[in-house]
């Protein structure tokens, strides 16, 4: 039996990948192997990263890379609402696909396995997640199904209830920035009928923000495995992990009113903000020194020891650069716009 942990990357996030390899290898407690998927073929930091170290690989089986792919292909193109949206808004008619990869750790060489999104920070031994899926099919630990129900699913509510139980929907939603679950969970024929389902119209419940997560869940509540959130079912061992949340610092981690966090998301804070950070601009990232020092564990002596503004005139080319790739995808969208006039 195999644990181990899987992230997803490419160059673009080289910075947060390095913080949270070097926090795995502080905080786990004990070795655990690594495989980084590729987010797409920008990868020459992360190959020579993955070189030097000896117990994190890179994933490089291509056909669970192509079927992954070629699933959610099949699931959001079989989505006409997904379709005209992400088109009246400029984005790609397959908006994210990549990050439908992290199910690629269902045929990976681990038989258990947590996880992490790139831009998280591990904060304290995981075996009790591990543990843990020898009771559950797929585990969380977040605050998710506290929020809005649209970040999820946005169907009205007399169609989510013809496909999901009121109370699957009140508390079995969960952020796909972190889960643990095991190889193979979903059977071929699974796959199959929730891909079925998905493309005879089931599909109209995901919300469009956040493509896989959205679908994750639908997967999981679909299938009906079995289901544990430690922020549900256990809340004296529950923590808070978003980095908008008030936390205690000790010895570079964070603490929830004494309790010691799993894990540090910082969802929604953009790559080039923490690679502007790397290169010495004074950004404003919560929890920063805690960030640098996982960075820059084991090269200190690169780290950044005074942090400039970024100058007028950089600000000034930064939102000059904003501007005309405004300007050029407003009328890119519009030719898009009007060809489906025309095709009407």
């Amino acid at each position: 039996m195999i644990n181990g942990i899987y992230t997803l990357a490419n160059d673009v996030v080289y910075d947060q990948l390095i913080a949270l390899l070097n926090s795995i290898e502080v905080n786990a407690g004990r070795e655990i192997p690594v495989c980084v998927i590729p987010y797409d073929e920008r990868l020459d930091k992360v190959r020579a990263e993955v070189a030097r170290r000896d117990h994190v690989t890179l994933f490089e089986e291509s056909d669970s890379i192509a079927y992954w792919d070629d699933f959610a292909t099949q699931v959001w193109k079989n989505y006409p609402r997904a379709q005209t949206n992400w088109r009246k808004r400029g984005l790609s008619e397959l908006y994210r696909l990549p990050m439908h990869r992290k199910l690629c750790g269902l045929d990976g060489s681990f038989d258990k396995f947590i996880y992490f999104d790139a831009d998280t920070l591990l904060m304290s031994p995981i075996d009790y997640i591990y543990e843990k899926l020898d009771s559950f099919d797929w585990v969380v630990h977040d605050f998710q199904y506290k929020s809005e129900l649209k970040y999820i699913f946005d169907a009205p509510q007399e169609f989510l209830h013809q496909i999901f139980s009121e109370e699957n929907l009140q508390n079995k939603v969960f952020c796909a920035g972190w889960f643990a679950t095991k190889k193979h969970v979903f059977s071929q024929e699974m796959l199959a009928n929730l891909l079925e389902k998905l493309k005879a119209g089931e599909a109209e419940v995901m919300a469009l923000g956040g493509p896989d997560q959205s679908l994750f869940n639908y997967m999981v509540l679909q299938s009906g495995i079995s289901y544990y959130n430690f922020a549900y079912h256990d809340l004296e061992r529950a923590t808070g992990s978003h980095w908008s949340s008030k936390f205690d610092v000790v010895d570079n981690v964070l603490y929830d009113q004494e309790r010691r966090l799993t894990y540090l998301h910082y969802m929604s804070i953009g790559a080039s903000t923490f690679t502007q950070l790397c290169l010495g601009e004074d950004m404003n990232i919560p929890y920063r020194d805690v960030f640098l020092h996982y960075r820059y564990l084991k090269s200190p002596e690169e780290r950044p020891t005074s942090f400039k503004h970024p100058s007028l005139l950089m600000n000034l080319q930064k939102n000059s650069t904003s501007f005309v790739n405004k300007k050029i995808g407003n009328i890119k969208l519009k030719y898009r716009n009007f060809k489906d006039k025309l095709a009407q």
